[in-house]
């Protein structure tokens, strides 16, 4: 698999990396340890994980397949800190509790660093300084080697990564920003993208097949194996099965026919080799949709069909957005 830099950093990833949202709750460890051991005979590298995913089963099930079915040494280990089950406050981007929150990662991940850490979103009770002064110290003492932050929006990214280039040496540059983006759902680029262009943050868009909706499983019913069918993530899955969304689902069906490849493959390319974007992140369900996601290694659309698509999905764009002396 082809390997990307991660932002304006040292840092190489594969150009798709492996997501664990669902270990530990909907993916029994069987399941996880073939996904990783396919992913990485076909030379994927980036895992990305979260403290709060599976309530930290992800993290505990990726520390226990590591060393014995993988090398450490072959993996990129990316986990978040920040979510908190707090219907209060949702996020808290404290240093204290972002500092805790990573030891805890490495203690159910069994490693002692991270290659990659996020702030998992932003927290406006806390001074940014102060959640960004975590990273600092996170990189400074080797537990994590590099730090990016996850669903800010435009301007918090842009002061954020503005912030830690003001004092090079002293404070970590970021190296990638996690966002939600694919065909539908293309509002980073309406601020979020043109930011991390400018300042060298790599974007690692998360659900990049439109939560599963891409691939065309729900162009006619929701099948009772899929998220949309389960009672947890169903809401997760429905905001994509609206007239809007079914539009698009149809374009990249006739590109797919077009193409004799898949509506997955044309959707995953797209957004792979979209300006800025480092590596998608994909969450299967098991071995054989993973295998389905990485044989997009092989393909690149063609101009015209990624023109189309881009027209058919084109997000609606009205002052300020960055383009707005084009309308």
């Amino acid at each position: 698999m082809e390997q990307r830099h991660l932002g304006r950093t040292g840092l190489r990833v594969s150009r798709i990396g492996l997501g664990t949202l669902t270990w530990g709750r909907d993916t029994d460890e069987h399941d996880a340890a073939d996904m990783l051991k396919v992913f990485w005979e076909a030379g994927g590298t980036l895992v990305d994980t979260a403290d709060v995913y599976g309530d930290g089963e992800s993290e505990y099930l990726l520390g226990q397949l590591v060393e014995g079915l993988v090398p450490r040494r072959d993996l990129i280990i990316s986990t978040k800190a920040g979510s908190v089950p707090d219907p209060d406050r949702r996020f808290d981007g404290s240093r204290g509790h972002l500092l805790s929150a990573l030891d805890a990662s490495l203690a159910r991940l069994g490693t002692d660093y991270v290659d990659l850490w996020h702030v998992h979103a932003y927290d406006a009770g806390t001074p940014l300084e102060e959640t960004l002064h975590a990273l600092d110290l996170a990189v400074s003492s080797g537990r994590a080697r590099y730090a990016g932050v996850s669903n800010f929006c435009g301007w918090q990214l842009a002061k954020a990564a503005t912030w830690q280039l003001a004092a090079p040496g002293i404070r970590t540059r970021l190296a990638s920003t996690q966002m939600e983006y694919s065909l539908l759902q293309r509002g980073v680029e309406r601020e979020v993208l043109p930011a991390s262009l400018d300042l060298g943050v790599g974007l690692l868009p998360s659900s990049p097949l439109g939560r599963g909706v891409l691939t065309g499983k729900y162009r006619h019913s929701t099948p009772a194996d899929s998220r949309g069918a389960s009672e947890h993530l169903a809401p997760f899955v429905a905001p994509y099965l609206d007239e809007t969304a079914s539009s698009i689902v149809d374009a990249v069906q006739t590109a797919a026919d077009g193409l004799a490849v898949t509506p997955l493959q044309v959707a995953l390319a797209w957004v792979r080799d979209r300006p800025g974007v480092a590596a998608p992140i994909v969450g299967a369900r098991n071995a054989r949709q993973l295998t389905a996601a990485l044989s997009v290694e092989a393909l690149t659309l063609p101009d015209e069909i990624c023109r189309a698509l881009d027209d058919v999905s084109a997000p609606l764009h009205r002052y300020p957005d960055h383009d707005w002396s084009t309308l």
